[in-house]
């Protein structure tokens, strides 16, 4: 591990000339990005911190990467409330904002990546600087949600970054010299977006595409538009949506998921149609990545190379030279060794209901193996209290064309315990997804007070 006084490149390619980007039909190549990161960071304003909101994967890289060079700390919610935004101005001082959006109407200063990435930047140089960042710089602050409602900062130190994508790219296969063009579906703030679409590529020699498809049409278009081998690293839902949607789906080297539990049926679906294996990352905002597994193979969950966990009587906990410290991680693991496990589910899906219990994860794959149903989930409507305990309401709202609510009702019952049956169900026609496809409990709640259909 490097100290942190020591410093660390902050893209690692053996040869400038290789791809580092696919944009709008046209190849970047590592050359052009380190000459945009530092045309760039020439016209940063003068401050210690930037909210990093851009959308474009490529614009989000540039930004990044000259925030860097100027020694800034990028900020990454995964939201943008004004409270959110009035919260950080008065957290951080002379933050201001770098956006690819014109129409950005954030309460802060702003810098416009646009401006100088379409139409001013100069060609590369020959050849052009690498940047060092010093090992200890706090690179990003990525965000979890808070008891008070606004997002909990974590910060990641450039050094773990390093050492993490690094050794994700060993386990993946993308290493230096393999070639791998990277679409992602899932935003660049995410901390799985941010380590597996951006800095896997730039600390791998890897390029990315610099879209963020959402629907299925749009992630088949940006797959076949980027060379082999090519990887697609998306979330349950994306890829259940593209598998469902698309008659012949392109063909993948590599698959990789996360953010939620992936169904055995589903993997082994995505490895039949696209000719590529697939892996499971398994991490959280806190620790970043910390473990992968071959779905259709096993149950068992790997760390990475110099990831190991151990338990408490409280929790269990991710240590590293990778992870910022000793780590509590928030799921229910049974640790086979200290970097082996199985994963129950998190702590905060255990639901108990007349004396039973389970996991809204192990409903969820219940209600999404029913034929017909195109997405799902279950949550906790909220707690009653009883004689002298409480009890757990479960709701759950589905997208399934085909079903009514009775049917639905028949198909769970042989599935599930009776206790476990949500009351209510509603059938509707989508699900508030955000962008990395999970679903906020209050847009939930609000779906089936407002939901017409029984």
């Amino acid at each position: 591990m490097a100290d942190s006084f020591s410093m660390l490149p902050l893209i690692a390619y053996a040869d400038l000339n290789n791809p580092l980007a696919y944009r709008h039909g046209s190849v970047i190549s590592a050359a052009q990005y380190i000459t945009d990161v530092h045309y760039g960071a020439e016209r940063l304003p003068s401050s210690n911190y930037v909210l990093l909101a851009c959308q474009d994967r490529y614009a989000f890289a540039v930004g990044f990467g000259a925030a860097m060079v100027r020694g800034q700390s990028c900020l990454m919610p995964s939201t943008h409330t004004e409270e959110l935004i009035a919260s950080l101005a008065s957290t951080y001082e002379a933050l201001y904002c770098m956006t690819d959006d014109p129409a950005c109407v954030f309460g802060l200063p702003q810098t416009q990546v646009g401006d100088w990435l379409l139409s001013e930047r100069p060609s590369p140089a020959s050849p052009p600087s690498v940047p060092l960042i010093a090992a200890g710089h706090v690179a990003a602050y990525v965000y979890t949600s808070g008891s008070t409602g606004l997002p909990v900062a974590h910060p990641k130190h450039w050094d773990k970054l390093v050492i993490n994508v690094q050794s994700e790219g060993a386990r993946l296969g993308i290493v230096p010299g393999s070639g791998y063009a990277i679409v992602g579906t899932v935003p660049p703030q995410h901390m799985y977006g941010f380590e597996s679409t951006v800095l896997v590529a730039l600390q791998n020699g890897a390029a990315f595409e610099a879209g963020k498809p959402f629907y299925p049409a749009d992630i088949e278009r940006a797959i076949a538009g980027v060379p082999r081998p090519r990887a697609l690293v998306t979330t349950p839902f994306h890829l259940r949506a593209w598998l469902s949607e698309v008659a012949g789906p392109s063909a993948l080297d590599l698959l990789v998921s996360a953010t939620a539990p992936l169904a055995t049926a589903l993997a082994e679906e995505a490895e039949r149609k696209t000719g590529a294996r697939l892996l499971e990352i398994y991490g959280s905002t806190e620790t970043g990545q910390l473990a992968t597994r071959r779905t259709t193979e096993t149950a068992d969950w790997t760390t990475f190379d110099g990831i190991v966990i151990h338990q408490t009587e409280a929790t269990s906990i991710a240590s590293g030279a990778q992870v910022e410290g000793h780590v509590p991680v928030n799921d229910v693991l049974e640790l086979k060794s200290e970097r082996v496990f199985i994963l129950h589910g998190r702590t905060a899906d255990m639901v108990n209901v007349a004396g039973k219990s389970t996991t809204l994860d192990y409903l969820n794959h219940q209600l999404l193996s029913i034929e017909g149903v195109e997405d799902g989930a279950f949550f906790v409507q909220g707690v009653t209290t009883e004689g002298t305990g409480n009890t757990t309401r479960l709701a759950a709202v589905v997208v399934a064309p085909t079903h009514t609510v009775e049917t639905l009702q028949t198909e769970l019952r042989r599935k599930i315990a009776p206790a476990f049956l949500p009351r209510p169900l509603k059938l509707v026609t989508s699900l508030p997804r955000n962008g990395t496809s999970k679903l906020p409990r209050v847009a939930l709640l609000e779906l089936i007070k407002v939901s017409s259909h029984d």
